[in-house]
């Protein structure tokens, strides 16, 4: 669907590696969260890990996408019923799946709470750089809306902030290679990537400035990771 521009360029695709969960980490200030992620551990693997009390070297491939799928959808306040159904499991089995979660990442927990709370009494959540998602069913006797402003009060700091990281690196991204006289240009965001429209000339520059201002965004209490790749098409660049 994308392709460079001519044949003088190239495509370039940066994405931050698990930007959300380490947002999670930092928010939560969860230890055992953090040091997975300073250690370069893969995240997934050692939430499988602890949740299946196992080895990180003896974790299997689905015993990994279970851990994903939980990882994932703690961030979003995912019910036992939702787990069960994305996961074709039992109900008690996800709802133990959750409950080990909490148990391996407590704060994590305690920062959903709070959130909700935060939410509760404020009527809005902040992203880490301040910016506001005003919740007005936070309080609402149906609890079906309330449900939905619950889980966004959990979420909307960490896909907010997440927003936020991204369009400050964007920002940076384009005065650093304008101040540089490059012809290279972005033209794309999508979620957690950017692509840009790079000419082969000045590949090593524009990789330099892109993963550089991705990953000093912002400073969190893990770091933030960012990969480049290059190619013909968007496909390739992956």
């Amino acid at each position: 669907a994308f392709i460079p521009s001519d044949s003088d360029h190239l495509l370039l695709s940066a994405d931050y590696s698990q930007v959300e969960l380490r947002l999670m980490a930092h928010l939560s200030d969860d230890e055992s969260l953090i040091e997975a992620f300073r250690e370069g551990q893969d995240i997934h693997s050692a939430t499988a890990a602890r949740l299946f009390h196992s080895d990180i070297e003896s974790v299997t491939t689905e015993q990994r996408r279970r851990a994903k799928t939980a990882n994932f959808g703690i961030i979003y306040g995912i019910s036992a019923f939702g787990l069960a159904q994305r996961l074709d499991i039992s109900r008690t089995e996800a709802k133990e799946i959750i409950e080990g979660y909490f148990a391996s990442y407590p704060k994590v927990k305690e920062y959903m709470d709070r959130a909700a709370e935060q939410a509760r009494n404020e009527g809005f959540v902040s992203t880490i750089f301040g910016r506001r998602r005003y919740l007005n069913d936070i309080n609402s006797r149906n609890a079906v809306a309330r449900g939905v402003a619950e889980r966004n009060a959990i979420n909307a700091p960490i896909q907010g902030s997440a927003a936020d990281i991204m369009k400050l690196a964007m920002v940076e991204m384009y005065r650093k290679m304008r101040a540089a006289g490059l012809r290279s240009r972005m033209i794309l965001q999508v979620h957690d990537e950017i692509v840009v429209d790079l000419l082969r000339s000045e590949r090593e520059q524009v990789e330099r400035i892109v993963k550089e201002e991705m990953e000093g965004a912002a400073k969190l209490s893990i770091p933030l990771t960012a990969e480049c790749g290059v190619g013909e098409n968007w496909l390739a660049a992956h």
